[in-house]
């Protein structure tokens, strides 16, 4: 569990809300939300160079809506690193829950960038093996749908180790498609029942390794990829 500190009060409002399957408030866009240690997690407006070209007029989530968290995460060299995720303000209490249940656990995480130090590119951040959320931006490999990354619901973890194989059977990245055999154990990896697995379930969000052709890396608030 999480704990978080009393005088938080929006933090721990919308984190039970979010227990309860009821929409979450929006904090006050100047509002500081920080949770103790470990994960050590700070919510703010999101800076404008923290969007960069994600997000641009007409993306059907506002700025305003965002958020940019902080936080601690568990890497591949066994020590704790600083990550950042930007996501939707009713985003913000699950994806707290789930990421503070895998630092908990040790779950590897290679890195955790924002979307604008990659220009908004989903297919380089991906070949860099990145962790991100937020990015207004057509689904990879199918420009006719609207991704749920644009509403900033959805987050991508480890994607060389959780590839992604879109419409027409191509393996984003493509080095990922040596783990497209599943019963490897390789670090970082998600499989059924591990700490990723059950953190997500237990708020609610569904898998994308369960669609045909699969997404490994993807999880997402309404189950679905747009």
């Amino acid at each position: 569990m999480i704990k978080i500190r009393s005088r938080t009060a929006v933090a721990l409002a919308m984190y039970a809300l979010s227990l309860c399957a009821l929409p979450a408030p929006v904090a006050d866009a100047h509002q500081q939300v920080t949770t103790l240690d470990p994960l050590d997690a700070v919510v703010t407006a999101v800076p404008p160079d923290k969007l960069g070209l994600s997000w641009h007029p007409g993306c059907p989530v506002p700025a305003s809506d965002l958020r940019l968290v902080q936080m601690n995460h568990w890497g591949f060299d066994d020590q704790v690193h600083r990550g950042e995720l930007v996501v939707r303000a009713r985003a913000v209490a699950p994806l707290l829950q789930v990421f503070g249940q895998a630092l908990e656990a040790k779950f590897p995480i290679r890195q955790m960038r924002v979307m604008a130090e990659f220009d908004g590119d989903d297919e380089a951040a991906m070949a860099a093996d990145n962790t991100s959320a937020f990015n207004c931006r057509a689904v990879t490999g199918d420009p006719s749908e609207v991704s749920q990354h644009s509403y900033g619901d959805a987050v991508d973890i480890n994607t060389l180790e959780n590839p992604y194989v879109d419409v027409n059977e191509k393996v984003y990245p493509a080095a990922g498609a040596a783990f497209l055999d599943r019963s490897r154990q390789a670090k970082g990896m998600i499989h059924p029942g591990d700490v990723i697995m059950q953190a997500m379930r237990g708020v609610g969000w569904q898998w994308g390794g369960r669609w045909s052709p699969p997404d490994y890396q993807h999880f997402s608030a309404n189950g679905r990829s747009a």
